[in-house]
């Protein structure tokens, strides 16, 4: 107990979530989040969008080898190779940036 005009203690928190805590973080453990592959990107003027057509070529801003971006949102999530798996693209991660 503390004297008026004193500060409580304050109490120490546990890193480790509590068990309501961890409920709820495994209500969300199954929704579903769209991820995006980027293999690179340009910026086109409204006038260069409206002049493609079929067989237009756009040239993106990174060389065949540097590795795709996989986005969550606009948020880079991994880099890696682009793969095909039964006929699908897809990435083998070879990059997980630091997270922060």
């Amino acid at each position: 107990m503390s004297t008026p005009g004193t500060p409580e203690p304050q109490k120490q928190q546990s890193a480790r979530p509590q068990a309501s805590e961890s409920g709820k973080l495994d209500l969300l453990l199954d929704v579903n989040l769209a991820l995006m592959l980027r293999f690179g990107q340009r910026d086109l003027t409204l006038r260069e969008i409206l002049e493609l057509n079929a067989g237009s070529v756009i040239e993106l801003d990174r060389a065949v080898e540097e590795p795709a971006e996989l986005l969550l949102g606009d948020k880079v999530i991994a880099r890696g190779q682009v793969v095909t798996v039964d006929g699908n693209y897809g990435i083998r991660i070879t990059d997980m940036p630091a997270q922060g």
